[in-house]
């Protein structure tokens, strides 16, 4: 039995990857740990989990946070799990960490996204980089295997990146010019209050936002330039919609070559045959976000506009799972060996 420990259990993120441990027949939850709302049980703060998990919230100095893990999730924002990484692999555990902290393995590649986003571009434990893979398990799993520490991947970057993948792999789409055109949820921004997220304030109210750099976009273009082998630059707008979750990008590449819809559609088959979440369809098909809602999946619609020469993608995920703890338990299964799918296997709700 996998024994498994959620930092930042209080948060969507924390939140989630709980509910996903409890139905997982090889992991027992032994810790929550979290600054807020400590001593209260996690069902008092979500009472849903009222019968599954009853278990305490604990402060991080809390002895009991301190049981022995076989992996950590921390469900944090940046600049917290590169504090208590090496901690936790003294402790024999493994590290998931949801943050962008381990997304990169240099300091330059590190220093390099937290400058665009305003942060100390210093890390916190720069020995440790190298040691960490990227945690898009569809184009890491042989990496992921064996990692000490797991960066999850953004929800945007997951989005655009397995959309726009197999045509920068094939050559397929010229490297620069890329345009991905994305829209969330408001779950997207977390737990905390905000003013522009209070009801009247978003209800039928759409908006970009962070046009002057979004701190996805680092990945975006890192992961995609491995695929490409050489520099790929995006041109990355975020949009909030009045919705709960769900992230739909609309993904454009100029072709580099004559391609076909059907050619595409064989290409995107391909590259995904192994990737049981991954799913094609054509333009025809009538996919939107309900239809991947509460699920680990990622619908991609393939579409090819001959006129323009452009490939078009549409990616659709769920934010909180493909794009945040459906993707860490994933990860998880594939570093423990087990089948990926494993407590993920589900079609989600509808409607």
């Amino acid at each position: 039995m996998i024994r498994a420990k959620v930092i930042g259990a209080t948060g969507y993120g924390g939140v989630g990857i709980i509910e996903l441990l409890l139905q997982h027949p090889q992991v027992k939850l032994i810790a929550l740990v979290a600054r807020e709302d400590v001593g209260r049980t996690i069902s008092q703060v979500y009472p849903h989990l009222t019968g599954f998990c009853d278990l305490p919230v604990l402060a991080p100095d809390d002895p009991r946070a301190q049981a022995p893990a076989d992996v950590v999730f921390c469900a944090t924002p940046d600049g917290v799990g590169m504090q208590m990484a090496q901690d936790v692999l003294d402790g024999g555990a493994r590290l998931l960490d949801y943050s962008g902290d381990f997304r990169f393995a240099s300091a330059e590649a590190y220093a390099d996204y937290a400058t665009r986003i305003g942060r100390n571009p210093t890390h916190a434990s720069p020995h440790l980089l190298g040691r960490n893979v990227y945690g898009l398990s569809e184009l890491h799993r042989d990496e992921i295997r064996q990692a000490p520490i797991v960066g999850n991947p953004g929800c945007f970057a997951a989005s655009c990146i397995l959309g726009l993948a197999p045509a920068m792999r094939a050559g397929a789409i010229e490297p620069l010019g890329v345009i991905c055109d994305c829209k969330t949820g408001v779950s997207g921004a977390g737990k905390k209050v905000n003013a522009s997220f209070h009801y009247p304030a978003r209800y039928e109210q759409m908006n970009a936002y962070k046009l002057a750099g979004h701190q996805h976009v680092c990945e975006v273009e890192h992961e995609l330039s491995r695929q490409a082998g050489q520099d790929v630059r995006v041109t990355f707008t975020a949009h909030v919609m009045p919705v709960c979750r769900g992230i739909l990008s609309t993904l454009y590449g100029t072709l580099a070559r004559p391609l076909t819809e059907a050619e595409a559609l064989d290409l995107y088959r391909d590259f995904y045959r192994d990737s049981p979440f991954v799913r094609i369809f054509d333009s025809q098909a009538p996919i939107g976000t309900l239809h991947v809602r509460g699920t680990n999946f990622c619908n991609l619609t393939v579409s090819v506009d001959q006129r323009c020469r452009r490939l078009r993608i549409v990616s659709h995920i769920d934010n909180l799972m493909k794009g945040q703890a459906g993707s860490a338990l994933q990860n998880m299964n594939i570093m423990f060996g087990l089948p990926e799918t494993t407590g993920l296997m589900r079609p989600g709700a509808y409607p």
